[in-house]
């Protein structure tokens, strides 16, 4: 599948879940659905799949965990908040960066508009 229809998918699985559950409940609440989504819709997920840090050719102790990512390509960052921070994207972007993937989608369900508070984010 290609990137763009990828991202297309996982646009729609999002708008669905939060058209059936609506906004203001907890960050894991929208990450067990949306999964299910995704699988509903024959795509591969892997939900907190950990991901190992190098620092200074140095493996950590400690993994990153990332939310959501599907087909191996597309990295799903899910917020439930109130207002969403600058910071948040420049996470997923060192997601993207430490796993060497291309695209993000960083997702905040507690909105009132689920279509404008996807962001595309691009390595």
């Amino acid at each position: 599948m290609q990137k763009d229809d990828l991202t297309y998918e996982i646009r729609g699985a999002i708008y669905d879940v939060y058209k059936a559950l609506g906004p203001g409940l907890l960050e894991s609440v929208y990450e067990e659905a949306l999964c299910f989504e995704l699988s509903s819709r024959g795509l591969s997920v892997e939900r907190q799949k950990p991901v190992p840090v190098v620092y200074k050719d140095k493996v950590l102790k400690t993994d990153l965990r990332l939310d959501i990512i599907v087909e191996d390509q597309v990295i799903i960052e899910l917020k439930s908040v109130e207002e969403m921070k600058k910071v948040f994207s420049k996470q997923l972007l060192t997601y993207l960066r430490l796993t060497g993937k291309k695209i993000g989608l960083l997702v905040n369900f507690n909105t009132d508009n689920i279509l404008t508070s996807i962001i595309r984010i691009v390595n």
